[in-house]
């Protein structure tokens, strides 16, 4: 009997802006370990935030660009938990009401079509500090550089069948991201993180048991991640064992995953309403002066330069990845018109 694949993404991607989410501290990334810091972002007491509108514009832009409902109202929210990186032990996001729900994404399927990835929700955050392991002293070391950059978490559907299908919405994602200037989606440098949710059912079952794929920084990774997941827990099932719901991390050079944690549920952050931030209140008339100011998307780019230059889809794709190219070719036709 056959076994279908579930799988849904989290994406967390870094906003760009200049300064961080609730602070004036420089998001620039490269700079000396712990020199953008402030008692703001590391937590200090009786420092307050204030939110960067930077971050909230270009979130509103993102949700406008995959179809989805702005909330012109939504509300902060604490996140509690304890790591290294986190030196406050909670962290601001958006829980109960984010600014943006009930979007989706197409994606071009096997048959020439597109399928449908539903989008849950995106919601405002600050990212974490991060841990440092390199050097020989065998001593990992802690940089808050990174401390309350604002971030995007873009929360999928679980509407992904197979590793190919999270690996073309991810891209879909990646470039549109990037084609709005909304981030630099580096993944590299972190701008662009991934978590998959992945489970296998016999079909018609119910959703099996899911498990957390984490630490895959690049598109062939994620996608050797999911595949390895899959026929691990196939293997366990078939064996007669039960998955266990855990968040695993991903090892490329061993090319497996190994257990990290349990898998943690709503209840475990104790989330409650953030005290030191008023609901985030936007008017009808700034989303739409966004949407007003949002240029053509990659998909309908795409669309126009088969149908009005006779280009190949793939000479269209290429040259709709960023504005400024597409934006380039179009001069370069303007300037030298065909005979």
């Amino acid at each position: 009997m056959s076994w279908e694949v579930v799988i849904g993404l989290e994406v967390h991607c870094q906003i760009n802006t200049n300064t961080k989410a609730f602070c004036g501290c420089s998001t620039e990334f490269g700079a000396e370990p712990n020199t953008q810091t402030c008692p703001v972002c590391l937590g200090m007491p009786g420092q307050l935030p204030v939110l960067n509108t930077v971050a909230v514009d270009k979130t509103i832009l993102t949700g406008l660009a995959i179809n989805a409902t702005i909330n012109l109202e939504s509300k902060f929210d604490r996140k509690n938990y304890f790591y290294p990186d986190l030196p406050k032990g909670y962290q601001i996001s958006q829980f109960a009401v984010p600014i943006v729900e009930h979007g989706y994404l197409d994606i071009p399927n096997n048959d020439g079509g597109e399928k449908r990835i539903g989008v849950t929700r995106i919601h405002m955050e600050e990212d974490a500090g991060k841990s440092m392991h390199e050097g020989l002293d065998a001593v990992s070391h802690i940089d808050l550089n990174r401390s309350g950059v604002p971030l995007m978490e873009i929360v999928s559907e679980p509407d992904m069948r197979s590793a190919e299908e999270a690996i073309a919405y991810l891209k879909q994602l990646h470039q549109l991201i990037r084609f709005l200037g909304v981030s630099g989606a580096d993944m590299e440098k972190g701008q662009f993180r991934c978590d998959a949710n992945v489970s296998v059912r016999r079909p018609g079952e119910p959703f099996g048991t899911r498990t957390e794929m984490k630490n895959m920084n690049s598109f062939r990774f994620i996608k050797q991640a999911i595949d390895f997941e899959v026929l691990r827990q196939i293997e366990i099932i078939e064996d007669g064992g039960a998955v266990v719901q855990e968040s695993r991390l991903w090892d490329s050079v061993k090319n497996e995953s190994r257990s990290m944690r349990s898998k943690e549920e709503a209840h475990d952050y104790r989330y409650f309403p953030e005290p030191d931030l008023p609901p985030l209140r936007v008017s009808q008339q700034q989303v739409d002066a966004i949407k007003a100011g949002m240029p053509e998307l990659p998909g309908q780019l795409r669309q126009r330069f088969e149908a009005e230059y006779g280009l190949s889809s793939y000479d269209a794709d290429v040259l709709t990845q960023t504005l400024e190219l597409a934006a380039w070719y179009e001069s370069l036709v303007a300037a030298h018109p065909a005979d």
